[in-house]
């Protein structure tokens, strides 16, 4: 799989994990998203354990009272549009319909760019 297709593919499962956490918010539970770690055990043998992980959500409420949703690579925010980071959604009842198109746009390599431009930002912080 090419570079290109495995940071789609990353984001794509973000947008994912925010769209079942949307549906569990609005539906009143809770997203628990599992991932796993190795971990050493008393013995010193390490071995995989499937922990729960946390899902931090990528909407707020702007300041003129909308819900605004914010597309992230890591810990990077997008930049959608020249100078625009953030997308405007009205009501929560709408959040799940634009995350969709997110992810859809996500698949097609419409964020190519952005998503090329924050993974050069995110290694460029490891090379210090």
């Amino acid at each position: 799989v090419s570079g290109v297709q495995q940071r789609r593919n990353k984001l794509a499962k973000r947008v994912w994990e925010q769209i079942e956490l949307a549906k569990a918010q609005q539906a009143g539970t809770q997203f628990i998203a599992t991932k796993f770690r190795t971990v050493k055990d008393s013995d010193g043998l390490r071995k995989t354990v499937e922990t729960n992980k946390r899902v931090k959500a990528w909407w707020f409420t702007a300041d003129n009272g909308k819900l605004a949703l914010c597309v992230r690579y890591g810990s990077k925010v997008l930049e959608l549009a020249k100078g625009k980071y953030a997308i405007e959604v009205g009501v929560e009842k709408d959040l799940i319909n634009v995350l969709e198109v997110v992810k859809t746009a996500v698949l097609n390599g419409e964020l190519d760019t952005a998503i090329d431009n924050a993974a050069n930002k995110l290694r460029d912080g490891f090379g210090k």
